[in-house]
């Protein structure tokens, strides 16, 4: 493994001495020769920090593609730290995005309006469910769809980018806007 990487670095200071743009077919022949050495560990590392294997391989994808689209040598002259530092960039962002996720989440959110203490729970439970109605009537077709079927059928949101034919990127971000669109609406309404 040490020979593997001196190698590696070798071959960064040798193209970092030229300082020109690399091929795309070198390029190329880099990060496939840097996969095969060490995908396995840039997987073991990613699982560790996401705690899920399936997006320790969308960040691993993700980030030799960003090594592929580099164009000066230079910027290669440790090939295998730049890889994991932009892994670890990915999958930083990944567990933020998680967290707004899970902060937003849309049961978290209903579950809040259907378990309000008091004797007007009902009452206001109506007229809050009446204001998100309206809300969701005011979104596009798809938005709405997408955010009905996650919230109030309870499919995934793989389940529904296969059934609507989109990316899971689209509808987890129909699902945020219908739920940002809903909390203005009460916000308005609470205010008003």
């Amino acid at each position: 493994m040490q020979a593997v990487a001196n190698a590696v670095v070798n071959e960064g200071q040798r193209e970092t001495a030229d300082s020109t743009p690399l091929d795309a077919k070198a390029r190329s022949e880099m990060v496939r020769r840097l996969f095969q050495e060490h995908n396995r560990a840039l997987i073991g590392f990613l699982v560790a920090r996401l705690q899920s294997e399936a997006e320790a391989h969308d960040v691993a994808q993700e980030a030799y593609v960003r090594l592929l689209q580099l164009e000066q040598a230079s910027a290669v002259s440790f090939l295998r730290a730049h890889l994991f530092t932009i892994a670890g960039n990915l999958a930083i962002d990944r567990l933020r995005q998680r967290q707004v996720r899970e902060r937003n989440s849309p049961q978290d959110f209903f579950e809040d309006l259907l378990t309000r203490p008091g004797p007007d729970r009902t009452a206001i439970a109506q007229q809050e469910m009446g204001i998100i109605k309206q809300a969701l009537r005011e979104l596009p077709e798809k938005c709405r769809r997408a955010f009905m079927l996650h919230v109030f059928a309870g499919h995934s949101v793989q389940e529904i980018a296969a059934q609507m034919n989109l990316t899971d990127r689209m509808i987890r971000h129909y699902v945020a806007r219908a739920m940002a669109t809903c909390r203005q609406r009460l916000d308005e309404a609470e205010k008003g």
